[in-house]
């Protein structure tokens, strides 16, 4: 079999078709809440994206890095709360808010290693989310409506929801293409050989904590981008998306489409979130001729089976989706 037509480049391919025409098929459906649905993934996919380049290629474990999507969304939040509208005052802001904060993180965490640099970039996250919390202002623990998106020149309208799913899945693909680039360079050849023996690097001249640092601000700025994202589309914002339990679901979408590949981390979105969809329905429809309304109920705990099938994944799987497609292209050729 050609290495064009291995099993994982044409998953990849369908993935990046079905993208691309899923407003086609919403159109004809008239199913817009699978657009919805896909623009929601295709933007946690991006922040995945980010925490990759920090987990997956620098071995970096961030537990606060949904911290930066809730920065990037009260960036635009706080702006149009103030009738700051514009796009191209709100985006900047968000990324420099969440460069200039993963910059601090950064600075103090890397110093440490292991289950330290866990803590503190834990910790950090949380006390941006207890800030957030307490603003009142700007709805302290209840969020911020967002009663309009950023606005843009004409004919950029993020209102409309097909244009501003083309640009969240073109933002998607810019970020993949950028860690490409990162990661086959120089910069990225420290990083990674940085997360095989630091001690080794810095021993034969590279100052593997300046690289590891700049690693950690460009992963954060993409993160905040995403939380711009996230907050237009969901003309809300609040604290609880930087709460930690998002920073797992982050780990979560990167450790089960495959740590340090440049789609692992969408097709790890695509999974996770398409199955905390589906599983409740599932479990309700497969269960209600055996237990009847007791089925309805129990659908409600659908993390019940999520659990056991990631488990299947860390197990059976190494290398999460990715590496089973790069398995099953191996054993084609």
């Amino acid at each position: 079999m050609t290495a064009q037509l291995t099993p994982r480049n044409i998953a990849i391919f369908v993935l990046l078709a079905a993208l691309v025409l899923l407003p086609l098929y919403t159109g004809l459906s008239g199913n817009r809440f699978m657009l919805t649905l896909f623009t929601r993934i295709v933007i946690l996919a991006l922040a995945a994206v980010s925490l990759n380049l920090m987990l997956g290629y620098g071995g970096m474990m961030s537990f606060g890095h949904a911290a930066y999507l809730g920065i990037g969304g009260y960036a635009v939040g706080i702006l149009a709360h103030e009738g700051i509208a514009s796009g191209f005052v709100q985006w900047p802001a968000a990324l420099a808010a969440s460069a200039l904060f993963a910059l601090v993180i950064g600075a103090l965490s890397l110093r440490t290693r292991g289950v330290y640099f866990i803590m503190i970039t834990f910790a950090f996250a949380q006390m941006a989310y207890y800030i957030c919390a307490g603003i009142a202002r700007y709805g302290g623990d209840d969020g911020l409506t967002i009663y309009k998106r950023s606005e843009f020149v004409a004919p950029v309208n993020l209102s409309n929801k097909v244009q501003f799913y083309y640009i969240c899945l073109a933002l998607l693909l810019a970020a993949i293409y950028l860690v490409w680039r990162l990661v086959n360079s120089r910069f990225g050849m420290v990083i990674q050989g940085a997360r095989s023996n630091d001690v080794r690097m810095r021993a034969i001249g590279f100052p593997t904590y300046r690289y590891k640092l700049v690693c950690f601000v460009v992963a954060g700025t993409l993160c905040g981008l995403s939380g711009a994202l996230l907050a237009n589309h969901n003309d809300f914002v609040s604290p609880s998306i930087m709460y930690w339990t998002r920073s797992g679901d982050l780990i979560i979408m990167v450790v089960l489409g495959g740590m340090g590949t440049l789609f692992g981390p969408v097709f790890g979105a695509v999974a996770l979130l398409v199955f905390e969809e589906l599983l409740p329905t599932l479990i309700k429809l497969l269960g209600t001729p055996m237990f009847g309304e007791q089925a309805a109920r129990a659908s409600e705990y659908w993390q019940i089976v999520m659990g056991p099938l990631l488990l299947l994944v860390v197990l059976f799987a190494r290398g999460g989706i990715d590496g089973l497609l790069r398995k099953l292209s191996k054993e084609r050729a």
